[in-house]
């Protein structure tokens, strides 16, 4: 057993280059997770906070909307950030604005404190995978990458993984406080490791803010991801002026913005990115997987609650044995992608989730919770064959001075893709739903209602399926990426600057 423990850490060294680089990994690989965890606990808690706090659903979705909405606007700065400021400043800021969000939310006295706490914790939280996968960029040869990304991958999979899971069984027992209060050590120990051990490992460039692209870039994502958020919360439907203005403004502040950073000399972020095949056919691909993703995670809790009557403990826990195995397959796919590259593992997993969302498309009443379990691991082992290499495989294209930027991209339509996907689902299965009331003469009985709901989440995922067959067919496109000019490939590892 020490010879095995030994051997794989030699392993994880051999990776990363140097002892000191795993440090420096292994410290901001913590603060992500902890990050990450911390998102995904509050969605099952939502129904006990608005009791507590008297809120109502239209004001609590305001807690996840306002996050993503941070997290959207913030994104696309990142590659800016990155550039002006050492990695030891920028990640103590992310991670001291997260540790001060979480405070603040632990005691909030009510909604006005939460959703501040709640904001600072996205203003943290944004920054600090994209960091991450910058750091790793600069440190680790383009050789080894898969094998680094996917021990990134286990723990950022890991995550959400436990996270509905530890939720309901937290808010089941205690106040959901603690959901909070549970993060906060770690957190801390995350700082005070950093600030002692973190060393500066990217080279900054002190770029100059371009004032217009900043507004520009949050006015239209965030107009976007708060124009679909609305219409997926369904406050008054696409028709709503909460969608229909939003949206507009977003889509013109986008054009312009685009506009903007292929005319100036230092653009906030570079949009070049999409001159590189290889990288715009890979963002493709993701985009088309996150919304797959999201169809997961939102709609079978809601049929394993509302149709059959499990509790939020027992929908969370289905998601716990495929979030594992994406942890497990995580490190196994980073070596794959490192020997094979990402065409075959993309293709394999987009496959595999096709697959899946069929057979999700056709449960019924009668349908196990085991069987539910299955399906929705296999999907996520489908997920686990491809997010990680893909994204390794678009990155790789890119020189070194686009890393930044097209972490940016890929991180930023990430969450777009998640907030369109989310709306365009439930839109699906609201109409779909309403519908099949209709054909039954709006019967009130409550199988009705169920076999309404079964018929309104199989339009859904049939929505859900015909995306991915398309990802499916534009994997056939993918490419390994070989090393641009001047990066180094199996050696020649940069130091780091102190």
């Amino acid at each position: 057993m020490g010879n095995q423990a030994q051997q794989e850490a030699s392993e994880h060294v051999g990776t990363f280059g140097s002892k000191a680089n795993l440090l420096v990994i292994m410290v901001m690989i913590l603060g992500v997770f902890v990050a990450i965890l911390n998102e995904t606990l509050l969605n099952v808690a939502l129904s006990k906070i608005m009791g507590d706090i008297g809120i109502q659903p239209s004001t609590a979705q305001w807690l996840t909307t306002g996050y993503l909405l941070v997290i959207g606007v913030l994104i696309p700065v990142t590659a800016f950030l990155i550039q002006r400021f050492t990695t030891r400043s920028l990640f103590l800021t992310a991670m001291g604005l997260f540790f001060v969000g979480t405070c603040i939310a632990a005691v909030a006295p009510g909604f006005t404190m939460l959703l501040l706490g709640r904001v600072l914790q996205a203003g943290g939280t944004g920054l600090l995978f994209p960091l991450l996968t910058n750091v790793v960029f600069s440190l680790v040869p383009m050789a080894k990458r898969g094998s680094a990304m996917g021990t990134i991958g286990i723990v950022i999979t890991f995550a959400p993984a436990i996270g509905p899971t530890l939720s309901g069984i937290i808010v089941e027992h205690y106040s959901w406080r603690v959901l909070f209060y549970s993060v906060l050590p770690v957190a801390l120990l995350v700082i005070l490791f950093a600030y002692f051990k973190l060393k500066n490992v990217t080279e900054t460039t002190k770029p100059k803010i371009d004032t217009l692209s900043l507004l520009l870039s949050t006015l239209g994502f965030g107009g976007i991801v708060y124009g679909f958020s609305s219409a997926g919360e369904g406050h008054g439907g696409w028709a709503s002026s909460s969608v229909l203005i939003p949206m507009a403004v977003g889509i013109v502040a986008l054009l312009l913005f685009t506009w903007r950073q292929l005319t100036i000399e230092q653009p906030l972020l570079n949009l070049r990115v999409f001159t590189y095949r290889i990288f715009r056919v890979s963002t493709v691909i993701m985009m088309i997987v996150m919304m797959a993703m999201f169809s997961a995670m939102m709609l079978l809790p809601i049929f394993l609650q509302n149709a059959l009557g499990y509790s939020p403990l027992e929908a969370g826990l289905v998601m716990l044995p495929g979030g594992i195995l994406m942890g497990i397959m995580s490190p196994i796919t980073g070596r794959l992608f490192d020997k094979f590259g990402a065409r075959w593992l993309a293709i394999i997993g987009l496959a595999l989730i096709a697959n899946t969302l069929w057979q999700f498309a056709y449960i019924t009443m009668s349908t196990s919770y085991g069987v539910i379990m299955v399906l929705n691991t296999l999907l996520m082992l489908g997920i686990s064959m491809l997010m990680m290499p893909v994204m390794t495989n678009a990155l790789n294209e890119l020189p070194p001075m686009l890393y930044a930027h097209g972490t940016a991209v890929i991180s930023t339509l990430q969450q777009v893709a998640g907030a369109v996907g989310t709306a365009l689902l439930v839109t699906i299965m609201t109409n779909g739903t309403a519908k099949y009331m209709a054909s039954a003469g709006n019967s009130t009985a409550p199988e009705v209602k169920v076999l309404a709901l079964i018929a309104g989440m199989k339009s859904a995922f049939l929505l859900a399926f015909a995306l991915v067959v398309a990802g499916f067919l534009i994997s056939f496109f993918v490419k390994r990426a070989v090393p641009p000019k001047g990066e180094p490939d199996m050696e020649g590892q940069r130091a780091p600057v102190h």
